[in-house]
């Protein structure tokens, strides 16, 4: 699966112990991490925080199969965004503890 992780969500794993260094390592473990690849257009859903845009931008142009993200912004819009699953640290891991490991 490819896991593209937020800014906040790389930021907290990194600076503390907890559920999202947990997250950052099982995405490195188990799944495809993707970096910000630069989009070249915003996609049509609105995000009320003019930054997020970028986020959303770059998780769709990265094809990616889910962003983690702990920002409410983009977590408000998760059902109109289709072709990308937008969840929380404790989304993320419920998915994937769910899903067979490949």
């Amino acid at each position: 699966m490819k896991v593209f992780l937020d800014t906040n969500v790389l930021v907290s794993g990194f600076a503390t112990r907890g559920l999202c260094a947990d997250v950052i390592r099982l995405a490195l473990a188990e799944h495809e991490p993707i970096a910000q690849p630069k989009p070249n257009a915003f996609p049509p859903i609105p995000v009320r925080d003019e930054d997020d845009q970028w986020v959303l931008a770059s998780a769709l142009a990265a094809k990616a199969d889910v962003l983690v993200t702990g920002d409410t912004n983009l977590l408000d819009i998760a059902e109109q965004v289709t072709g990308l699953t937008i969840t929380d640290p404790r989304g993320f891991w419920c998915l994937v503890k769910k899903r067979p490991r490949k």
